[in-house]
């Protein structure tokens, strides 16, 4: 009995630890996006930023995390997704200094850019690399760690931010305080880059890639007795598989191609970002004061954590569709809300914050990890990383419409007729989940491959 339990225990312990170091590069995603939040106000007062130019260096990261989504796919098919993870790494820890050391708004962007080129590349590589690791049962759980550490990071920076902002004066803060908050992220940097090195490269990589020998030691020490089957499987499934990007294009996967985009998409259009980005203004509209714009954040923070370990706990159990359509009615439920709150003007009693709070808690448990989940495990070995390198992309380009168009619709239409249009989005994917996206939780990379010529043939 005791044997057994070692032999369950065993592969269980080393797919966590492979895990937990993946997901860093989410927690690093956290880290870098939300670290200039702290940071803009006494950068703008160092360098004399006019407020276009605060916008400049607040976005900057985001146009180099196009640039790292749209190149991390090929070359992760071309040299592992190991070896590219790693590369991240790096870019993360250069970004971290050169932006912590920059003479000028020049200088700071470029080391911005290359931030994001790291977090673009990281948004794909970390979430795929878990997939073709993790065992079928496990895996929408284990890819969930992937959203649960970039809330993480979230949390920590804004911790970070606040000790360093208290530390000294406002003064100091412009002169050393904003170089010290983005400079902190070497320390989760050389960690991430360090363990790295202690994880196996993907098997499902290294079987399509002609390296069967490592690919099956790897599989043992993951699946244990099951190892031989799953190596089976996977490489009959890649004898089929031509490895063509056109291939997303053709009959048996353009369907998965739709779902992945529209996942990627509809997870920034539906309003997530504009809600966080404005819940602070919305806290100080009932009574908070900007003193408190810290402990606001972090309530934000711990609900948001709360209920992304609740989709962890149910994404393998109820299902990645039935989180989604569930998640995706309380969002357009509190969306409507909002909308309503606007229009009647009550912005100023308790209901406004209680149904942005609601529609964080619906997106923590539903939108914000299953697409994450979904991109990862819905294309064929052979192109797994173009296509998610395709998903990511209009993933960040929603980022970009969102944080530029929100502030304009809500000058020109107001904040009803803003988060309507959310709703309506909403409804949208609500819809487009209840028609066409399948049911994937306990099944194999492959049979979920294999599932989506069965789907266009009915």
């Amino acid at each position: 009995m005791d044997q057994q339990k070692n032999k369950t225990v065993a592969p269980r312990n080393y797919i966590i630890r492979i895990t937990v170091v993946a997901a860093l590069g989410g927690l690093l995603f956290g880290y870098d996006t939300a670290v200039i939040a702290g940071a803009i106000g006494y950068l703008q007062e160092k360098f004399v930023l006019s407020p276009v130019l605060v916008g400049w260096a607040a976005s900057s990261a985001i146009w180099g995390c196009i640039l790292g989504a749209a190149m991390a796919g090929y070359v992760s098919d071309r040299f592992g997704r190991k070896k590219i993870l790693i590369a991240t790494g790096v870019l993360f820890l250069i970004s971290a200094l050169g932006s912590a050391v920059a003479v000028d708004l020049s200088s700071f962007v470029i080391a911005r850019l290359v931030g994001g080129i790291g977090v673009g590349a990281a948004s794909m590589l970390s979430p795929l690399y878990i997939s073709e690791v993790a065992p079928a049962k496990h895996r929408g759980r284990l890819v969930s760690i992937y959203q649960l550490a970039i809330v993480f990071g979230i949390n920590i920076i804004y911790i970070v931010n606040y000790l360093i902002s208290v530390s000294g004066s406002n003064s100091w803060n412009v002169d050393y305080g904003w170089r010290y908050m983005i400079g902190s992220e070497a320390i989760p940097a050389v960690i991430f880059f360090v363990l790295l090195f202690s994880v196996p490269e993907s098997p499902r990589w290294l079987l399509k890639n002609g390296r069967d020998e490592k690919a099956g030691d790897i599989l043992q020490k993951i699946n244990g007795d099951k190892a031989g089957a799953i190596k089976q499987e996977i490489q009959d499934t890649l004898k089929l598989e031509s490895g063509r990007p056109g291939d997303l294009f053709g009959k048996g996967l353009r369907l998965a191609f739709v779902v992945g985009i529209v996942l990627a998409l509809f997870s920034q259009i539906t309003g997530i970002n504009a809600v966080i980005y404005f819940a602070p203004e919305i806290f100080k509209s009932i009574g908070f004061g900007v003193e408190s714009a810290f402990y606001q954040t972090i309530f934000i923070g711990v609900i948001n954590t709360i209920f992304t370990f609740v989709a962890l706990w149910l994404i393998d159990r109820a299902g990645r569709k039935k989180l989604l359509v569930w998640g995706v009615s309380g969002m357009i439920l509190c969306l409507c809300a909002i909308g309503i709150c606007f229009y009647f003007e009550m912005t100023t009693g308790p209901w406004l914050i209680l149904f942005v709070l609601g529609f964080i808690a619906c997106f923590a448990s539903s939108l914000g990890p299953v697409p994450w989940v979904m991109i990862s495990e819905i294309f064929p070995t052979k192109i797994r990383g173009i296509a998610m390198s395709f998903c990511t992309l209009v993933l960040w380009i929603g980022v970009i419409l969102i944080t530029q168009l929100t502030p304009v619709m809500l000058d020109v239409l107001g904040g009803a007729s803003t988060f309507w249009i959310f709703m309506c989005n909403a409804v949208i994917l609500l819809l487009f989940t209840l028609k066409y996206v399948p049911e994937t939780r306990g099944r194999s990379l492959e049979q979920i491959e294999r599932s989506w010529t069965k789907t266009e043939d009915d």
